[in-house]
């Protein structure tokens, strides 16, 4: 048995955080003591199984500021992640044999004053994520992201989760050019998406026919508004009566707390009205587990728009529920996706978009074609047992380091 503890800044809903609650339960269902260290969990915003006692998760540090009046939000991530760490080593008395860490890893430096070993699971290299537009944010940045590829290398095994990422790890990191990093790829823990579907209810208007789905937090890198710009390109192709049975939903991780989150949705509330899309858009902040199933059971197909997006866990999700995915054509779901098999991978503009959209407004049998072919995929390629063993190998050698 290996004693293993997780260190992860906010166990809310995303997809880093999902591959973090299932990497503890692969773990630990193979005998491993398991234990979640954050800065923030809330047991009304998170995966369930943080919140009904599957997994042990500890808090420290939900006092600090996630902001400073809006600005400075990775510095204080990184503060956070940091008291995080100073409370595991210093107060917890906690015995572990190997740390697991993702996102932040400005908290290994502290890691390393107890010679712990540790696993970092690289999502994507941060400095990537943000815009630097003036000079003060790249002054502001500077010292962050030499901070990263610094501390980054300090780990003793470096994951990534998929061949894009770690190819752009090699050319973003070019002190750590020696570095070779594992490629896990997340996975789906099936007996998740083996549950009983809830009706639809209000969630689906009555009548629709062809229903398209997008599943993403609401943030602008997203590129949310892709999928209501290929609706209104959509609306020009398809007659008056076939339009009238088509309907998309935006289902998207909400958090009040975050500025963006507020913002991104009001702007997409009114490029809808812009291109007059009425009735056609459902907006939907936050949902359940539940509902997240009833939505892919029902859709006809799952838009997923982030460019460059670096593995991407959503059409995984759809794929296994017989469900094809149109997907930008670039970044993970070129490893994920098989073009004109499992769904369509488009150039990242609405005309693109819009066009494979239209094959399934025209061609009915052709989500449950492609579905079965996505499905299969999945289950060949991205098995949460796959996934833990691999996992397990990884720690297990960390361990013995």
């Amino acid at each position: 048995m290996v004693r293993v503890i997780f260190l992860h800044p906010d166990l809310g809903i995303g997809g880093a955080e999902r591959l973090i609650v299932d990497a503890a339960l692969a773990l630990q269902t193979r005998r491993h003591s398991v234990k979640l260290y954050t800065a923030h969990h809330d047991p009304s915003h998170c995966f369930k199984e943080t919140s009904d006692g599957t997994l042990e998760v500890i808090t420290a540090g939900d006092w600090l500021p996630r902001s400073v009046f809006g600005y400075c939000y990775a510095l204080c991530a990184y503060l956070r992640m940091v008291y995080v760490t100073l409370y595991l080593i210093l107060f917890s008395r906690e015995q572990y044999d190997v740390i697991v860490c993702d996102q932040i890893s400005a908290c290994i430096p502290f890691l390393k004053i107890r010679r712990s070993k540790i696993l970092f699971y690289c999502h994507f290299p941060d400095l990537l994520l943000t815009k630097r537009q003036s000079f003060l944010k790249k002054l502001y940045r500077a010292p962050i992201d030499w901070l990263e590829e610094k501390t980054t290398g300090m780990a003793d095994c470096i994951v990534v989760n998929s061949n894009f990422t770690a190819e752009t790890f090699k050319q973003t990191f070019s002190t750590l050019s020696d570095v070779q990093p594992e490629v896990l790829y997340p996975s789906l823990n099936f007996s998740a998406f083996n549950a009983t579907i809830e009706p639809a209810g209000d969630l689906i208007p009555s009548g629709v026919k062809t229903l398209f789905l997008s599943i993403n937090r609401y943030e602008r890198k997203k590129n949310l508004g892709l999928a209501i710009e290929a609706m209104g390109e959509l609306k020009t192709k398809l007659s008056d009566d076939k339009w009238q049975n088509v309907h998309l939903v935006m289902a998207g991780g909400y958090d009040d707390r975050v500025v963006e989150n507020r913002e991104h949705y009001e702007e997409l509330v009114a490029l809808s009205e812009q291109h007059g899309l009425g009735d056609h858009v459902t907006f939907l902040r936050s949902f359940s587990d539940a509902q997240k199933l009833t939505l892919l059971d029902n859709c006809t197909c799952l838009l997923y728009t982030p460019s460059n997006e670096h593995f991407g866990i959503v059409p995984i999700e759809a794929m296994y529920m017989n469900r094809p995915v149109i997907a930008v054509n670039s970044g993970g779901p070129l490893e994920t996706i098989a073009h004109k098999q499992t769904g369509f991978l488009c150039e990242p503009t609405a005309a693109s978009f819009a066009s494979a959209m239209e094959r399934f407004a025209r061609e009915p049998d052709l989500r449950d074609r492609l579905g079965r072919a996505g499905r299969d995929r999945v289950i060949n390629n991205f098995s949460f047992r796959a996934f833990g063993n691999k996992l397990e190998k990884l720690v297990k050698r960390v361990n013995r380091l």
